[in-house]
């Protein structure tokens, strides 16, 4: 079977962000990641066999000059030297492992120093994504054509709606076509007419770099999730934000707050955060509710939230994002970020329900023993890690659920 990622930069902006905040800040630190399917998918015989000689390719990824020299000029917030980093850079087949159970079930785990093992989440995950299409045959099936007007027709419906958004579809496409595909599709409606929103990029550095684009985003829960795990979940939020900007210096994007809930959260958004971080990021929770707090977090700092982003990625498809940008325009800059929307939505396809998280972190390889995370989300029913973990970080911020 031919090598589905065959970039270095196939890959998401924030996995490059965090890679370099992590060696800026904790370069010795190792980690511990998990793969969750959260619909219980049979996977095809030999499925984990596959995944593993794809895992082993991407060894031969080098990221060329071309890919740095754009990154420079449109990323301009990271330093010099972590291009240096990536240069020397080489993925290790044996950080990952993956097999099957009796009935079919994959399971994968991956360990290794934080700084290297970071760059492998949205690959696998995409690698999954494509691989379970093609075993099935479902791959065969996909119209590319179709889909480049379907994207059309959602795309225009949100710039004529006013809203401002960007792909974030990378880790759960049906295929890098179907991504490229959205991606070109996006762009050109934007280009056709002027309308009242903006496509103003994605999250893909490869695609943003093919498609003349501005590649966007900036963090995910594993940051908090690691230091959560390393210095425990009521402070973790704090150190993050200070590591965010040791690193960047002002050019500090939006951050993403729910790591461990909203309340935990608010308590180390002090001032000097709100004033300097371009807004908030919503990934769980009732939209409306968490627009609420956060509107009142910043009046209560003196600081007029319609000056503030505040991007919206819940699972969101068209409807949902022109439903919030109705309200959530008088209160703050709304922007969405939509995912599997834009890259795995074709006829007769389900999209994979998919995730890989990080479980545990040590602080340097010297530790005889890791620390256990997890992710406290605001929906109920979608905490990750383990049970007792989940009830551990639960009672040490006094999280009722």
């Amino acid at each position: 079977m031919e090598q589905i990622i065959t970039y270095f930069t196939d890959d998401d902006l924030y996995k490059f962000t965090m890679c370099c905040a992590v060696i800026d800040n904790f370069p010795r630190a190792r980690v511990r990641y998990a793969f969750t399917d959260r619909d219980g998918t049979v996977y095809p015989e030999g499925f984990a066999e596959r995944l593993t000689e794809q895992v082993a390719l991407l060894e031969k990824l080098v990221i060329t000059e071309e890919e740095i020299d754009f990154m420079k000029q449109s990323c301009p917030y990271i330093p010099h030297w972590f291009y240096n980093y990536l240069k020397g850079y080489r993925f290790n087949h044996e950080w990952v492992r993956a097999r099957q159970d009796d009935e079919g079930h994959l399971q994968v785990d991956f360990e290794g120093s934080w700084a290297e093992t970071i760059l492998l989440e949205v690959k696998v995950l995409a690698i999954i994504s494509e691989l379970y299409y093609r075993m099935t045959g479902q791959a065969r099936e996909l119209d590319y054509a179709a889909y480049y007007r379907k994207t059309w027709h959602k795309a225009e419906r949100l710039l004529e709606a006013g809203c401002v958004f960007s792909d974030f579809g990378t880790r759960r496409r049906a295929s890098f076509e179907a991504e490229d595909t959205a991606v070109r599709a996006l762009k050109d409606c934007n280009a056709a007419a002027k309308r009242a929103g903006r496509f103003v990029g994605t999250s893909n550095v490869y695609l943003a770099m093919k498609h003349d684009l501005t590649p966007v985003g900036t963090m995910a829960h594993e940051l908090i999730a690691a230091i959560g795990g390393m210095y425990g979940p009521q402070m973790a939020n704090h150190i993050a934000m200070n590591s965010w900007r040791q690193t960047f210096r002002g050019a500090l994007g939006t951050y993403l707050y729910d790591t461990f809930g909203w309340e935990i959260f608010s308590l180390n958004f002090s001032e000097d955060f709100a004033n300097l971080f371009k807004g908030l990021r919503v990934d769980s929770g009732d939209n409306r509710e968490q627009l609420r707090k956060i509107v009142g977090k910043y009046r209560s700092l003196g600081i007029d939230p319609r000056t503030k982003q505040v991007v919206f990625s819940n699972a969101l498809d068209t409807d949902q994002a022109i439903e919030i940008q109705r309200y959530a325009r008088e209160y703050c800059q709304p922007s969405f970020g939509i995912g599997t929307h834009f890259t795995n939505d074709f006829e007769g396809v389900k999209p994979l329900n998919i995730v890989i998280k990080l479980t545990a972190a040590k602080i340097t390889e010297a530790w005889p023993f890791y620390n256990e995370t997890c992710k406290l989300s605001e929906d109920d029913g979608k905490h990750t890690g383990k049970p007792e973990v989940i009830a551990r970080f639960q009672a040490a911020l006094n999280r009722g659920r």
